[in-house]
């Protein structure tokens, strides 16, 4: 099928789901079955230093279903479409050499199909579905991209008590941003991740294990073992956050390299009213050959919203940031409107680097309970010839039912 023949098709596949969607409501409720309804509208514009500009209008749209069969088990389907409205950027699909990238291909697949058996404390959950595991720095769903990062897996859950819980996670693909079009659309994987979370008065912690075995992907092979703890103290009228995280990393599986990596993370913030004020640092360690790797997170969230630093360098990186962010929960029109500004400065693991610095802006103003807006900016000013300078702007409109 020739390009301009693959974007018509994805065009009329995301415009039938949009029309199919009321149909699917009136189902739902015939039957008591569960609807899933997701879009977005998106613009990007990306200004990036020795590239051609780039602009991109995408819509995307999962419309998919969820129904209890009989008690205990349920399944779920979903299809998600991306379709291009305005296409002036390169994507890593289509060839576009000297054009700046956004990373939002046209698309078409089976987003998630899975069944689910759950029983007491037990779940156990098979086929293609999205997993998030904490704050989704080592394994998430990219979920600001407009494809989204799913997973074939077998992921089982046992709830001991209301303080403690355990996962297990074999994982067989992981579908990618990508998208079946692209040559790195999907990761064949033999992959193991276990954590145990455990709720303390001193706070809460998760001790994880990630054993990733790629077989299109070797260099992405790696295993991981890490601690995170979160604590949240109310002191009215101030509520205050903490965080720490520390993880090693080496090779595994048909990695073709020897490594042993580590990763430092803190954090602090306090809210009072409508403000919040938070401090963050972030290390990966680079050994000059290459950096720690975090290969199923969600990136975009960490290290800037321009996605500079998507691959760890070499000589690793350091992220020393600050944000403040303001809530008006009653605003003139529609329910909430959030507006936060945060501060990146970034240097190599050592400090000897100085790869340059960042500021990001997002509003998110939701309206209803279906519907939101959002307008978003991402400035980096790099230090080093490694890391050009470049600006990005998004303007977006969601649906969710």
């Amino acid at each position: 099928m020739s390009a301009i023949g693959k974007k018509s098709f994805a065009a009329a596949a995301v415009a039938s789901m949009v029309l199919c969607a009321p149909g699917a409501w009136a189902q739902q409720q015939q039957n008591g079955g569960d609807l899933i309804v997701d879009g977005r509208l998106r613009y990007e514009h990306v200004d990036q230093d020795g590239l051609t500009d780039a602009d991109a209008v995408t819509l995307r749209l999962r419309l998919g279903y969820e129904q209890e069969l009989f008690e205990h088990f349920k399944v779920l389907g979903e299809i998600e479409g991306v379709a291009l409205i305005g296409d002036d950027f390169a994507d890593t699909v289509r060839a576009r050499p000297g054009q700046a990238v956004v990373l939002d291909p046209e698309a078409l697949e089976v987003n998630r199909l899975q069944a689910q058996w759950t029983n007491g404390g037990f779940a156990a959950t098979l086929g293609r579905q999205r997993i998030i595991l904490n704050n989704a720095r080592f394994v998430g769903n990219v979920g600001f991209r407009q494809n989204e990062q799913t997973f074939d897996a077998l992921r089982v859950t046992y709830r001991a008590n209301e303080n403690l819980n355990f996962n297990y996670i074999y994982v067989d693909r992981v579908r990618r941003i990508l998208g079946d079009d692209s040559p790195n659309g999907e990761w064949r994987s033999d992959s193991h991740i276990g954590q145990a979370d455990l709720k303390t008065g001193f706070g809460d912690f998760s001790g994880y294990g990630l054993l990733l075995d790629f077989e299109n992907a070797a260099a992405q092979s790696t295993q991981t073992y890490g601690l995170r703890w979160t604590k949240t103290i109310a002191a009215d009228p101030f509520r205050f956050t903490l965080g720490a995280e520390a993880a090693t990393q080496s090779d595994y599986g048909n990695s073709p390299t020897s490594f042993d990596l580590n990763y430092y993370a803190a954090n602090a913030g306090a809210q009072r009213g409508q403000w919040r004020f938070a401090l963050a640092g972030e290390v990966l360690e680079g050994n000059g050959a290459r950096g720690f790797a975090t290969p199923l997170a969600t990136l975009h969230a960490f290290q800037g919203w321009a996605d500079v630093f998507l691959t760890t360098p070499a000589d690793g990186i350091r992220d020393l940031n600050g944000s403040v962010s303001w809530t008006d929960e009653t605003p003139p029109f529609g329910r909430a409107l959030t507006m936060t500004a945060r501060y990146h400065d970034f240097a190599s693991d050592d400090g000897d680097t100085n790869c340059g610095s960042e500021v990001n802006a997002v509003a998110n103003w939701r309206i209803d309970q279906r519907w939101s807006l959002e307008a978003k900016a991402a400035f980096f000013d790099g230090e080093d010839p490694r890391f050009a300078d470049r600006n990005k702007i998004w303007l977006a409109v969601e649906l969710s039912l």
